[in-house]
């Protein structure tokens, strides 16, 4: 019968033994788990199945067929991706390839083979997530690597035998070059941002952009997944003081606010503070976006960073890691008391022909209330708060989204309220402007922070006021909570799909996780900069860390040497304990063993040097090599025996 031919229908000829390609196949999969947590749901579930039934295949599987399979494979990864070429469609293609890696594992070749490309899942998963689930799967997964590459490297017939004492091997040799890995991680001088760039997946994670149209929110709302943890020094503000501020619009094209050019400010960013301010600090998730969450109002921005002087914070490069910094805040501050003629001709320009019905209302109320700004706000704050509801179920906006709102459907949520809010104040000759941001947040039971999360997304108003200056008006808020009959926790809480009692978890899982963002993910080259401070250096240079690294990894590889040098302790075994009194013996003669001579070769070299005792020693080496190392058993008293040999060995003076 032709090979091809018995391929197809004979089961695989492993030279493999069957407890080793089982380790070996159990490594390669807890190395696919992390990955496939960064895989789209439907496509990790798929490939999980698929990697269970490659493995527990027991038939070859003919090249023609595993080509189909590839290709297929590779089809589906980028009609899931939309043929977009990047990071996330590279890692599903890894998984995939991992997924169906085992149907070519027979051989001893072909085992180290997936043992090393097994390795590269777990560390493409870092590439996506640095957080605790993945790197509580991922340690283990490449620990199981390292053992089963241990078992590859030991003689046939031994290695099923010895796993409790290989992974402690392991083990060890990782501790030996845990100091080296330290010292890498806190001083080897890194870049600003990744290199490898931002993760397609961490686009628009944070749910808000540079603009805002009505309706596009509503999935956000039911989004629980956090944005930032903010812990307060002393101080928290009270719940109508918890808005934090993103992004502010000044441009309006009769459906969509965006921010356009900031016009030039009078004064700046000045703020005139009112009550003593909040210190507090802000653990921001990526964004893909600029800007910088505060508390309203900022009273500075973080170092390297800038202040606008609509008071929201933007850095000089997107977010695209987890991102720490310490803020002070004033909710009670004064700013913009001088209007600018550019802020104003921005914040009062609107659209023509558009929403004419909230025009001439603004007109018929100017007529009735006069100059009267303040009055003409409580107005439409009334009006709101009377005829107006809160509902995330609305209808799609026209051309005329602000005439509909306010005249027709009367319901909706805080883009609704605060993008025909800012147009009727506007109409009205009222400075007004749009601010997103989030509001409100959840305090953790197991820490001291607050948890802002993507369904606490907000917009609301601002209007400026002569003698006050930008004011904050949430429309939103004016709304009766009577009349709100299906609010964001509403949402949130029907669609949930754990169960109550298991917040408490939840709430212990994000506590784990904010601890190892504070500690791990968050060490960037800000920290690292800042490392050598209490020796005197504020900002430490790339040269600087340099040398502090190239110090500690010298230290490090003097820990390791020492360790090595101190040798292996001294064995229980009987049988140990006798060759090594033997070879001492031998030493003491002026036959030294060097540290990497193997034993026969040793005692070759013996016997040549003593050749009345030639005999014995070839004899007592060649039984303890054969126990020793070629896995020959002894019984009890064969062993004692030749223990027994070895100790009372005593050589005579060597031949010069």
């Amino acid at each position: 019968m032709p090979a091809c031919a018995r391929s197809r229908c004979c089961p695989m000829a492993d030279d493999l033994p069957l407890p080793i390609r089982r380790q070996v196949l159990l490594a390669a999969g807890l190395c696919l788990l992390p990955l496939l947590t960064q895989v789209q749901p439907a496509l990790a579930v798929g490939l999980a199945a698929l990697a269970l039934v490659t493995m527990a295949a027991r038939r070859r599987l003919p090249s023609p067929a595993r080509f189909l399979l590839l290709m297929m494979l590779g089809a589906i990864v980028l009609v899931v991706h939309d043929f977009g070429i990047g990071r996330d469609t590279g890692s599903a293609g890894l998984a995939a390839l991992l997924a169906v890696k085992p149907l070519e594992t027979h051989r001893l070749r072909d085992a180290h083979s997936l043992l090393g490309f097994s390795l590269f899942a777990p560390f493409a998963a870092f590439l996506q997530d640095q957080g605790p689930l993945v790197l509580a799967l991922a340690v283990p997964a490449v620990l199981c690597v390292l053992v089963a590459l241990a078992a590859l490297a030991e003689p046939p017939g031994t290695a099923a035998s010895r796993g409790r004492a290989r992974a402690v091997t392991v083990g060890k040799a990782l501790l030996v070059a845990l100091p080296l890995a330290m010292a890498a991680f806190w001083l080897f001088p890194r870049l600003g941002t990744p290199l490898w760039g931002m993760p397609e997946n961490a686009l628009g994670r944070g749910g808000l952009s540079d603009g805002m149209r009505p309706d596009q929110w509503v999935d956000l709302f039911a989004n629980d997944a956090p944005v930032a943890r903010i812990t307060f020094d002393d101080a928290e503000p009270s719940p109508a003081e918890r808005y934090w501020r993103a992004r502010v619009l000044w441009d309006f094209d009769g459906s969509r606010w965006s921010r356009g050019a900031a016009p030039p400010a009078q004064g700046g960013a000045a703020v005139e503070a009112a009550s003593p301010p909040i210190a507090y600090h802000v653990s921001l998730e990526p964004t893909d976006m600029s800007y910088l969450l505060s508390l309203d109002l900022p009273l500075q921005a973080p170092p390297g960073d800038q202040l606008a002087a609509d008071l929201t914070i933007s850095s000089d490069q997107p977010v695209s890691q987890l991102r720490g910094y310490r803020l002070r805040s004033d909710p009670l501050a004064r700013h913009g008391l001088a209007l600018s003629r550019a802020e104003r001709r921005a914040a009062l320009a609107l659209p023509p022909g558009r929403n004419p019905r909230t025009a001439a209302l603004a007109k018929r109320w100017r007529e009735e209330l006069g100059t009267d700004d303040d009055a003409f706000v409580q107005r439409a704050l009334d009006w709101i708060n009377d005829d107006f509801a809160y509902s995330l179920t609305v209808p799609p906006s026209g051309r005329h989204g602000s005439d509909e709102f306010l005249f027709d459907s009367q319901v909706g949520f805080c883009q609704h309220f605060s993008s025909a809010f800012a147009n009727l104040m506007r109409a009205g000759g009222i400075p007004a402007r749009v601010v997103l941001g989030y509001v409100g947040g959840y305090r953790n039971r197991y820490g001291n922070y607050w948890i802002v999360r993507r369904m606490d997304a907000h917009a609301w108003t601002e209007v400026w006021l002569e003698g006050r200056g930008w004011v904050r008006v949430d429309p939103t808020a004016a709304v009766a909570p009577e009349r709100i009959f299906d609010t964001v926790e509403d949402l949130a809480r029907s669609s949930a799909l754990l169960p109550e009692a298991l917040s408490p978890m939840l709430d212990f899982g994000d506590w784990l996780r904010r601890g190892w963002n504070d500690f791990v993910v968050a060490f960037d080259a800000r920290r690292q900069a800042s490392l050598l401070r209490p020796l005197g250096v504020d900002q430490a240079s790339g040269l600087q860390l340099g040398v502090a690294f190239a110090v500690g990894a010298g230290l490090a590889l003097a820990l390791t040497l020492w360790l090595q040098m101190r040798g292996q302790p001294p064995s229980r075994d009987p049988l140990e304990r006798a060759w090594l009194r033997f070879t001492r013996r031998l030493a003491r003669a002026g036959l030294a063993k060097a540290p990497s001579e193997p034993a026969a070769s040793f005692g070759a070299r013996a016997a040549a040097a003593l050749p009345d005792q030639a005999g014995t020693v070839t004899d007592l080496t060649g039984r303890y090599v054969a126990w020793r190392y070629a896995g020959d058993a002894l019984d009890a008293e064969a062993k004692a025996r030749l223990a027994a040999e070895l100790r009372g060995w005593q050589p005579a003076r060597p031949r010069r």
